[in-house]
């Protein structure tokens, strides 16, 4: 199967605008760096996917900068620009991407891509994390498979705005409609709820700037484990992040 990485990004967050633009390390912002990230794994399109509000323009820009393909189209309606954009480059195949997570794991990428090869009956797949769906988490480390199908699905079968601002909400809280699985996560997160690294806040911006900069200059790629022995290494950092996830429950 061939799969293809859309990138959801807009630049309108009311919490910290602009916040994937904004240096993050080494003069490189969050979305630069998880482009150059993306691009390791092979034979993988790239698609940034944004609105077509003026705001956005520059994330248009960035995308030919660095040779990917880019996708404007509904604000709001975000599972219907997923659709189109798909639909438009020839896309079934889908891993979605979250702009705001620097630390997205690249092994758990290739766990995902191998698992959805080797079982192409499952609309949907992602990852199990303490008996949550990974994408209703803080932690930022996972992607989430989606078939096309099953997009289309989801925006048959409701008109809900919830529905078709969050992708696949509809997708992990209607499982009866879908073929879907969840991974398991490594035995470091049990009971590890105070981890949050995806970013909306300029707290959360300050915190991942300071961890990214302390683990990636010796290896741009660190693992999940790599990442929470550091923290339980560093635990003013878990004071800092469980605030955050108080105030920004998902």
């Amino acid at each position: 199967m061939k799969y293809t990485f859309i990138i959801q990004a807009r630049l309108g967050s009311t919490r910290l605008p602009q916040k994937i633009l904004l240096p993050f390390y080494e003069g490189k912002s969050i979305l630069d760096l998880l482009i150059d990230k993306l691009k390791r794994v092979e034979n993988v399109d790239i698609i940034l996917a944004t609105s077509k509000n003026s705001i956005n323009d520059s994330l248009e820009t960035i995308a030919e900068k660095n040779y990917i393909k880019c996708f404007r189209g509904s604000e709001n309606d975000v599972l219907q620009r997923f659709i189109d954009a798909a639909e438009f480059f020839g896309s079934s195949h889908i891993i979605r991407v979250c702009s705001d997570n620097p630390f997205i794991e690249l092994r758990s990428i290739n766990r995902l891509i191998e698992f959805a090869t080797v079982n192409p009956q499952y609309d949907y797949i992602s990852f199990n994390v303490n008996g949550i769906p990974s994408i209703k988490t803080h932690y930022g480390f996972w992607t989430e498979y989606v078939s096309l199908d099953a997009l289309k699905k989801v925006a048959s079968l409701t008109d809900v705005p919830l529905y078709h601002e969050h992708v696949t909400n509809y997708i992990y809280t209607h499982p009866e409609f879908f073929n879907y699985h969840l991974l398991n996560t490594s035995s470091i997160l049990q009971d590890c709820e105070k981890v949050r690294l995806t970013i909306d806040t300029e707290m959360d911006f300050k915190s991942a700037q300071i961890v990214y900069k302390e683990l990636c200059h010796a290896n741009p790629y660190p693992t999940i484990e790599r990442i929470i022995h550091f923290l339980d290494s560093n635990p003013s950092f878990y004071q800092t992040m469980e605030q955050e996830i108080f105030k920004n429950s998902k």
